[in-house]
C-alpha cells in the first residue's frame, strides 16, 4: 500500500519561500514518476513539477521555472519541492502523486496518469 504524506505548507509573503516535502512508504520507487501538482477551488489539478526515480529527469510547468526545484532524497523517499520567490498565484493545495511503473525518460505531466495521492498542504502566499 503507497502512503504519501505531504508537509511543508503554510502562508508566506509574496517573495519568500517555502520547502514541501512528500514522505513515501509502501514500496520502493525505481521506475516511478513522483509528482507535485496544485489545486485551487473550482479549477482542475495543475502539474507544478515532476521527476522519474530511474533517469532523474525533471519537468516544471513553465509558470514555476526558475522559481521552484524538485528534488529527493534516497536515503528518506522524500521528495521535495523548494518554492522560491513566491507569488500570490502560487496559492493553492499541493499535491504530491506517484505514476508507474514507467521507465521513460520523459516526466509524466497528466494527473490522470496518478494512481496514488496524497492528502495535501496548502500554500498561501499573501500579497
Amino acid at each position: 500500500q503507497v502512503q504519501l504524506v505531504e508537509s511543508g505548507g503554510g502562508l508566506v509573503q509574496a517573495g519568500g519561500s517555502l520547502r514541501l516535502s512528500c514522505a513515501a512508504s509502501g514500496r520502493t520507487f525505481s521506475g516511478y514518476h513522483m509528482g507535485w501538482f496544485r489545486q485551487t477551488p473550482g479549477k482542475e489539478r495543475e502539474f507544478v513539477a515532476g521527476m522519474t526515480w530511474s533517469y532523474y529527469s525533471t519537468d516544471y510547468v513553465d509558470s514555476v521555472k526558475d522559481r521552484f526545484t524538485i528534488s529527493r532524497d534516497n536515503a528518506k523517499n522524500t521528495v521535495y519541492l523548494q518554492m522560491n520567490s513566491l507569488k500570490p498565484e502560487d496559492t493553492a493545495r499541493y499535491y504530491c502523486a506517484v505514476y508507474g511503473p514507467s521507465y521513460t525518460v520523459r516526466v509524466e505531466t497528466d494527473p490522470l496518469k496518478f494512481d496514488y495521492w496524497g492528502q495535501g498542504t496548502q500554500v498561501t502566499v499573501s500579497s
